[in-house]
């Protein structure tokens, strides 16, 4: 038993999370280009890994579909992060919400598979909501301080519209007025 007990508690190798972070980053490749029903072998492949390796870390395809999406919210949730230092409170809330419609338009293919995987997890969901209600939190609440943005806006209201706009698009060529539109609500944000 203490055996069990020192292999669960000892830290990943440093390839192991190597093997990870390449095998999420050929899944979110591979399954953009391919969709959902793209192979698990052509994501091995493109890591550049055996496909022992990546059942080691992935086990089924939802666990990779949500690792894959999870991987996502975190990336938007550090840039929120960057940006809240960085940039100009207004142009960076602006710039983080644009990076979310590129991540969108991007992931076409494995919106079938991200819906089955989120809406079966209602842990994922809550986990996913407040990293990026605690993201746009960061941004909306710093042009508060600075008196750029009204303080009638929560982050959950912020992260509804641009859901909205995600969905009410239906066209091919969504993206340019998904932009527009994000920038409409932002300059609506704006204290005049």
């Amino acid at each position: 038993m203490g055996t069990k007990t020192a292999k669960a508690n000892r830290k990943p190798r440093a390839d192991s999370i190597r093997n990870r972070e390449l095998l999420l980053e050929a899944a979110t490749q591979v399954f953009s280009a391919g969709g959902p029903q793209a192979s698990l072998e052509a994501v091995a492949r493109q890591a550049g890994v055996g496909i022992g390796t990546l059942y080691r870390h992935f086990p089924t395809r939802e666990s990779l579909f949500e690792a894959v999406y999870r991987h996502e919210v975190d990336q938007l949730g550090e840039l929120a992060e960057r940006l809240s230092h960085d940039a100009e409170p207004v142009q960076a809330l602006r710039k983080w919400l644009h990076a979310n419609v590129r991540l969108v338009a991007t992931k076409k293919g494995m919106v079938e598979g991200l819906q089955i995987v989120a809406h079966g997890s209602t842990e994922l969901k809550a986990y996913s909501f407040e990293r990026l209600t605690g993201a746009i939190g960061l941004l909306l609440d710093r042009g508060v301080a600075v008196g750029e943005f009204r303080s009638d806006i929560t982050p959950e209201d912020l992260l509804r519209t641009l859901v909205g706009i995600f969905y009410s698009q239906g066209t091919s060529d969504w993206q340019p007025t998904a932009q527009r539109l994000v920038d409409v609500f932002v300059d609506g944000l704006r204290k005049r």
